[in-house]
């Protein structure tokens, strides 16, 4: 056996402070932790794979999109999502952490200033420390904070915040981050991962719903939640598109999403945006879950994200086991996914859900 002790002492710091991580399988429970909120996954909304249009496309693109992985399909979609999106033009990565890494470590120079919400998904700080931009993070949706940090700032200044914050469920204060952004001629980057789909009359996300998309410089739509299948794409100018297809490290050294996940794509993109009853399903439990009370703080969220705050690892598991032991698949999040004491339950509730099985959860908390 190959000698790996190394590894140990950071597993069992882990084990010592009850952060260990582990695998688990869905054993048939309520779906109360997965972000297929829309229940394209659950209800198999999308075409079959065995159908002779799925099975006629590859199931591999042979290489990367400047070499061999380039085709057809893949670019009339860019076009479609560019189109819906009200964009110039639209590039597709194979997942959102692809497209925040090779977004903001190529895009921001050195010299420059990269300011993010505190809160940003790992994949945001990920791209920046690849960057060789300085970058300093603000307090979450503290305007004041952020100004305060901009008239400290050098080069060209990039903001980058979230539509939709993964762990809380709040919006970003999109409207004051456009005038501020305008106010200081910064580049505004917004990740709609968890907007898209859900945010909207047609699930366009959360820039569009406020008129915003000719003010801001990137936009990240991711399709492994909502949409209910894989990748990404970056939404942006004409000059950003050309820009990352020569820079974007993620995108230039990545073999290319086969035929078949862009086909999934493209009927997501067919299928979501008339989804407005199961949107307003959705908004029928925010509501429910909001007004209820328990005996947790709850995060204020309209969105499907709850967050039931649960402070340390030790407690805020016990609660999760025991709701699981009830029938509910809901997961705890831990220090250090989320800072010390602010352990939480992260609730996220789907169109499949019933009020009844809400009205439970509500009375097992």
């Amino acid at each position: 056996m190959y000698r790996d002790d190394f590894l140990q002492k950071k597993l069992q710091d882990r084990i010592a402070n009850n952060s260990l991580r582990k695998l688990m399988l869905p054993a048939g429970k309520v779906d109360l932790c997965s972000n297929d909120y829309l229940g394209i996954v659950t209800h198999s909304r999308l075409p079959p794979a065995n159908q002779e249009s799925v099975i006629a496309l590859a199931s591999g693109s042979k290489g990367s999109r400047l070499l061999s992985g380039n085709y057809q399909l893949i670019e009339e979609l860019e076009r479609k999502i560019a189109d819906f999106h009200h964009s110039e033009t639209a590039l597709l990565f194979n997942s959102g952490y692809d497209a925040n890494l090779g977004l903001l470590s190529s895009v921001p120079q050195k010299g420059d200033t990269i300011l993010y919400d505190h809160l940003s998904h790992a994949s945001i700080r990920d791209g920046i420390r690849l960057s060789f931009a300085q970058s300093f993070s603000f307090g979450h949706n503290d305007l004041q904070d952020l100004e305060k940090k901009i008239k400290h700032s050098s080069g060209t200044l990039f903001i980058v915040t979230e539509s939709v914050f993964s762990m809380d469920g709040d919006l970003g204060l999109l409207e004051s981050l456009v005038q501020i952004a305008q106010k200081y001629s910064a580049h505004l980057i917004i990740d709609e991962a968890h907007a898209t789909g859900v945010i909207g009359e047609r699930g366009e996300g959360l820039v569009q719903k406020l008129g915003l998309e000719n003010q801001v410089f990137a936009r990240v739509h991711t399709f492994g939640k909502a949409c209910g299948v894989h990748g990404a794409a970056i939404l942006g100018s004409e000059s950003l598109r050309n820009y990352l297809i020569n820079f974007a490290r993620s995108f230039i050294y990545s073999t290319a999403l086969p035929e078949q996940s862009v086909y999934a794509i493209d009927q997501t993109y067919q299928l979501f945006p008339s989804m407005q009853s199961e949107r307003a399903q959705l908004q029928l439990l925010i509501r429910q879950f909001q007004t209820a009370d328990i005996r947790y703080q709850k995060l204020l969220s309209s969105t499907p994200i709850q967050g039931i705050m649960i402070p340390g690892n030790e407690n805020v598991k016990q609660v999760a086991a025991s709701l699981q032991n009830k029938g509910f698949d809901i997961r705890p999040i831990l220090y250090p996914t989320v800072p010390k004491d602010k352990e939480r339950l992260r609730v996220v509730l789907h169109s499949f859900n019933s009020t009844g099985e809400i009205d439970q959860l509500i009375k097992l908390l």
